[in-house]
């Protein structure tokens, strides 16, 4: 079965570790996607998912357009973060990893999500004050950590005693809604 992402209801977040101290924490606002998905054959599941990394927030305007310059995204030359799955393993019942292809700044990596499938219900449908419905929604929660030299993101400064600024490795978490595609 398709579905498609609901960009209202799907989001990544991101952080990465800051001053060797703590965490920055941020956001992309627009996630969009589709997956091909069976839950009574989950080693068909497919996935293709696209960032616009231009909603990169971490709610300080500053950090926020440092992060959009050429020194981590450069998101005027590299608008969009994508990831495309090769393959799946089945861990658990709704557990699996999906391995695929993740592109930032023009560079493309393997990478493995770890993936959890959370179900699916029928809905309401909300169209301009009316119920359209029921739609099938499908929700998926997804992880990795992948090191940004990688990519090509690999802006840094060191501190006195020999810290750096941003670490290398980063954290990614989606949250995904999607509407069965009829």
């Amino acid at each position: 079965m398709k579905w498609t992402f609901e960009p209202g209801h799907s989001a990544a977040e991101f952080r990465a570790r800051h001053m060797m101290v703590t965490w920055v924490r941020g956001s992309f606002r627009d996630v969009h996607g589709q997956v091909d998905f069976d839950p009574s054959d989950p080693r068909r599941l497919s996935v293709e998912a696209i960032i616009d990394a231009t909603t990169c927030s971490t709610g300080l305007a500053m950090r926020d357009a440092h992060l959009q310059s050429a020194d981590f995204l450069n998101c005027e030359t590299y608008p969009q973060i994508r990831f495309k799955s090769t393959g799946v393993v089945v861990i658990g019942q709704t557990d699996y990893d999906v391995t695929g292809e993740l592109t930032i700044r023009d560079v493309t990596r393997p990478v493995t999500l770890a993936v959890r499938y959370l179900g699916s219900w029928e809905t309401p449908w909300w169209e301009d004050g009316v119920d359209k419905g029921p739609k099938l929604r499908a929700g998926f929660t997804a992880h990795t950590s992948f090191d940004r030299y990688d990519f090509g993101v690999n802006w840094n400064d060191t501190m006195v005693d020999g810290g750096v600024v941003v670490s290398r490795e980063v954290d990614i978490v989606l949250d995904v809604e999607a509407i069965a595609q009829s």
